[in-house]
């Protein structure tokens, strides 16, 4: 395009010099011999008219070739003007295409190269531009298609993360279950259940926590191509005490180093069972497999808020790991050779949250030392 304007002006600044050229050696051919020959018999013929004494004539024809030799100049300054009127025509065109191209080719040609960035997938590029010449409108158009474009491809991105961080969570989940599942099964393997009450227990254990990983399961597959915040979450009103103490019981049936301290309190919350009980098995092994030690479970109550304290006399979290302990994928520097996915703390966070509470970590090193993870679940209110 910049070419095509460019050739265009050349051709018309070309065909104006020779305008002018043409109007220049018209000028000089309008006095050709004959006219100089007008010129001596004017001249003659005056010579003429004083020698016959006719000196009022011979005055009137001087004043006639006077006028005529004045008049020469003006004939003559027609290629002069013209030479001038073409320079002119030329000196503006040049403005004129300066202009097109300051205010239309530039930003024009600044578009192409842009939009070929934006097609290698830089979209990081900013457009400048200013909305008062010719393409402000577009270039505000295309830019804001840009800035939508990013923030489309950033929630792909964070879609899919998070979509790896569903699999990633709900398969960490499984193993608990999977975990109490073996344990209750080597103790009927092992003739550990004396009694027909003690079987059934083992027999219902293995009942649930088998329904617990089909659940688990099903929200692996349901939520495989969802988002985490789209994270099925089924609350319903019940007693948290018993609550606790059937889930403690369940989990510390065979390794009886969990100390559940009943409360005078008896809280009323409204969560989903279930998450609860993963924030319940989650605190408790995290703290089985780093700090080996017994653990207390206890609760406090506030305006609106109930407290569930998981307290052991291990090593603790370090200071340096702390602020970023409950990130997903995270572990800390003190796991040793124990395995795990960094999810467990992260887990507890999100169900708390979903569940308008939060988690609390707090590192005691002052008298009796240890990690003590406070999650607060909101009250329900009558």
């Amino acid at each position: 395009m910049k070419g095509r304007i460019l050739k265009v002006t050349v051709f018309f600044s070309l065909l104006l010099v020779v305008a002018t050229g043409i109007l220049a050696l018209s000028s000089r051919k309008s006095s050709p011999q004959d006219d100089r020959s007008q010129q001596l018999l004017d001249l003659n013929e005056i010579s003429q008219l004083i020698d016959r004494g006719d000196y009022d004539k011979a005055k009137q024809k001087t004043d006639e070739y006077a006028d005529m030799m004045r008049s020469k100049p003006i004939e003559d300054s027609v290629g002069i003007n013209g030479i001038a009127m073409c320079t002119l025509t030329i000196f503006f065109m040049a403005m004129v295409f300066l202009y097109v191209y300051m205010n239309i080719l530039r930003p024009f040609d600044k578009m192409k190269d842009y939009a070929s960035e934006i097609a290698k997938g830089n979209f990081d590029l900013p457009l400048n531009y200013e909305r008062s010449n010719y393409f402000g409108a577009f270039t505000w158009a295309f830019d804001s298609m840009r800035k939508e474009i990013t923030r489309s491809r950033m929630a792909e991105y964070e879609a899919i993360e998070n979509n790896k961080t569903v699999i990633a969570t709900l398969s960490h989940d499984i193993k608990t279950p999977i975990t109490s599942i073996r344990a209750y099964a080597e103790g009927l393997e092992e003739n550990l259940d004396t009694s027909p009450e003690r079987r059934s227990r083992y027999l219902e254990v293995l009942m649930r926590k088998c329904d617990e990983v089909t659940a688990l399961t099903n929200d692996l597959f349901l939520h495989s191509l969802s988002d985490l915040n789209m994270l099925q979450m089924k609350p319903e009103e019940f007693e948290l005490v018993p609550f606790l103490k059937q889930s403690i019981g369940e989990i510390a049936t065979e390794h009886e180093d969990v100390i559940f301290r009943k409360p005078d309190i008896s809280p009323v919350i409204y969560a989903d069972k279930k998450r609860v009980n993963q924030i319940v098995e989650n605190l408790i092994n995290n703290s089985r497999k780093y700090a080996k030690t017994n653990i207390t479970v206890s609760l406090t109550q506030s305006d609106d808020l109930v407290s569930i304290h998981f307290r052991d006399k291990g090593p603790g979290i370090p200071d340096e790991d702390m602020p970023f302990i409950t990130d997903k994928f995270y572990r800390g520097k003190n796991v040793g050779d124990e395995n795990g996915s960094g999810l467990g703390l992260y887990i507890v966070r999100y169900i708390a949250e979903q569940s308008g509470g939060s988690l609390e970590l707090i590192n005691h090193t002052s008298g009796e030392e240890g990690l003590e993870a406070v999650v607060s679940l909101p009250i329900k209110k009558h």
